[in-house]
């Protein structure tokens, strides 16, 4: 039951990592740029993936495409063609397969891209999949690929339900994903399922060196290929085979929104590596927007979590593509100003990317003089208080800290799958029991009582004891985790992992000064003076203060086998030219090796390699006694 679709959630997705590549002040803790996809559900056994299932980057146009070939070369250092390989990319639900000794031993969903559900049950159901290879395969084998639903398998199952007088799936991507996460396998097994391979987490294993001659040894061994996969020998082929399964796409019986374009090399891929939530070796071609027209009825001002005010337009509702639009964002009283916007105008609507809602234009010439401007209020519509601009910021917002939306959409994040992921305080819930004065603060939770939630609307003996038990599961949660729940601006789950690296607790965190944070990697001035401004607010102090009266001890996560690494406690800078290898190269070896990257040099810093010309950082380092080495002894000392 999505409140978008998934093309206008992939437009939506793009428009936000641009937006916060060009302004990583606007990257807050719940931006789904910080995160792979969704936590696995606890009612199903968790299985850890030995290599993640990261996401892909998405392209909108040739341009696109153009400019990602050409990050490739600059991260390879070279300026050689580059064979591809394109695939269809099909709208369903990526799992991945366990074989062993060439008999299929595990299923498990992607989940958050480390950590997945257990669907080996209702894998075993999907006909398409087979149980045993068809060749003795010795070893482990892990298979990556995607489950989906074809069109007419889709109407026919949306016949049943209508006909049971049951929902109705919204697109068979949802369909798909809720067959598979029955608990019961025999609903499964009724469910048109249908599968397509399209990796396995590590191709050394298989002895092949290409992704296209991957795809024939895993259709040799019995699994399903797409036949639409072609190997591309420049990205002008590329975008020319992009062109042509956009004409097919209506054409086929089953959905796509896009075609995956990857490094047919595994060579090339391993050299590239991957970013925090996509490989750079591979990036998904969205098909292009559509648009409608439509008219602005009202606008709504949201508070966000950090006070953002976020101007909504309530619409005509409009049918684009086969969604109905009726809402779009306005972002912003700049963009409001940019596009000249009123309520009462007609407008064009876009889905960016087939994706979300968006007010593109005032259609100008329908204007009949009854419109009126659009102009944000000067006073927080929820708690009165008054609004503020910060100079060199776009967004509008509420400072008040006790500003009851602030306070209740907090609490909804810090219970989120974002935050702890406390089963059982889901929006709805935290919505009543803020409501009902029962959940006012964070530290609230933390004395819940079960004798508190019974007799409410909605709740049971047995709902309420599975939440208390549910927070009490969290009273020591990982510090990452707690420090992303907390909704701090500007720290997001990625940020908080890296704090988690430099600091042993909370307290120790919260007493840190702005210098010793900006000495952390990829931690900027925005990110350190959001952190201090933070921890040094009274309000914070005294939640802090009242979670650990309360029992809540966030936990270190314990990095196994990190003392065995050989830069476990180095921390390296690189300056000047080099010519072994790139310098993005470099800092992945380093990380893959324990180490962490230095920009400047520090009283910290313990190595700096230097290239060729290597200026003022050399000089410093040698002022301060650092070890310096060329590229060849930072090899040598690897080896």
């Amino acid at each position: 039951s999505p409140i978008i679709s998934d093309s206008e959630y992939d437009a939506l997705f793009q428009e936000l990592l641009d937006l916060e590549d060009k302004h990583p002040g606007l990257r807050t803790s719940d931006s789904p740029s910080q995160r792979v996809g969704g936590a696995p559900l606890d009612k199903f056994s968790q299985v850890q993936h030995t290599i993640p299932m990261l996401s892909l980057e998405n392209a909108f146009s040739d341009d696109d495409l153009y400019n990602f070939e050409k990050r490739l070369q600059n991260y390879l250092n070279q300026n050689n063609a580059i064979s591809y390989i394109a695939e269809p990319k099909i709208d369903g639900l990526a799992v991945e397969l366990v074989y062993l000794d060439g008999l299929l031993a595990q299923a498990s969903t992607r989940g958050d891209g480390t950590t997945g559900e257990d669907i080996t049950a209702q894998i075993k159901t999907v006909s398409a999949i087979p149980l045993k290879l068809r060749e003795l395969y010795p070893g482990r084998l892990e298979i990556r690929g995607e489950v989906f639903m074809n069109r007419d398998g889709f109407n026919k199952l949306n016949q049943q339900q209508q006909s049971e007088g049951k929902p109705l799936f919204a697109n068979p991507r949802n369909a798909a994903a809720g067959s598979l996460r029955q608990l019961d396998p025999a609903i499964t097994a009724k469910r048109p399922l249908r599968f397509f391979t399209y990796a396995v987490s590590q191709p050394s294993v298989t002895h092949c060196t290409t992704q296209s001659s991957l795809l024939e040894k895993l259709q040799h061994l019995g699994l399903p290929t797409n036949r639409h996969t072609i190997v591309c020998r420049s990205i002008k082929e590329v975008t020319d085979n992009l062109k042509n399964l956009s004409e097919l796409r209506h054409a086929l019986p089953y959905e796509i929104d896009g075609m995956v374009v990857k490094v047919d090399s595994f060579d090339l891929q391993a050299r590239l590596g991957n970013k925090s939530r996509a490989p750079r070796w591979a990036i998904a071609c969205k098909f292009p927007a559509t648009q409608a027209t439509s008219k602005i009825i009202s606008v709504e001002f949201q508070i966000g979590r950090t006070g953002a005010i976020t101007p909504v337009a309530n619409l005509e509702p409009v049918n684009i593509d086969g969604v109905t639009v009726s809402r779009a964002t306005l972002h912003n009283q700049d963009e409001i100003d940019r596009k000249d916007l009123h309520v009462g105008d007609t407008v064009l609507i876009q889905r960016a990317g087939d994706v979300i809602p968006e007010v593109v234009k005032a259609i100008e010439e329908k204007r009949d003089g009854s419109e009126i401007p659009i102009i944000i209020p000067p006073n927080c519509p929820e708690c009165d208080s008054p609004l503020e601009k910060p100079e060199g910021e776009a967004i509008t917002r509420c400072n008040n800290n006790l500003c009851p939306a602030q306070q209740l959409r907090t609490l909804a994040h810090f219970t989120s799958k974002a935050g702890l992921d406390i089963e059982g305080l889901g929006k709805k819930y935290i919505e009543q029991l803020f409501s009902l004065n029962i959940i006012k603060t964070i530290p609230d939770i933390f004395t819940l009582k079960a004798e508190q939630l019974i007799h409410l609307d909605g709740w049971g003996d047995k709902s309420a004891e599975k939440t208390i038990a549910a927070i009490e599961e969290r009273r020591q949660p990982e510090l990452h985790r707690f420090i992303a729940a907390l909704g701090i601006r500007f720290i997001g789950e990625v940020t908080a992992t890296t704090i988690e690296n430099s600091f042993a607790n909370v307290t120790d965190l919260s007493q840190a000064t702005t210098e010793a944070l900006l000495e952390i990697e990829s931690i900027g001035a925005q990110a350190a003076n959001s952190l201090v401004a933070y921890f040094s607010n009274p309000v914070v102090i005294q939640m802090l203060e009242a979670l650990e009266q309360a029992g809540v001890n966030p936990q270190k996560k314990i990095t196994q086998n990190l003392k065995e690494l050989k830069l476990s406690n180095e921390i390296i800078l690189f300056t000047g030219s080099l010519q072994k290898f790139s310098r993005n190269e470099a800092k992945k070896i380093v990380k893959e090796n324990g180490g962490q990257i230095a920009t400047t040099v520090t009283k910290k810093t313990t190595i700096v390699v230097a290239g060729e010309k290597a200026g003022s950082k050399r000089k410093k380092a040698e002022e301060l006694g650092k070890t310096i080495l060329s590229e060849d002894e930072f090899l040598q000392m690897l080896k």
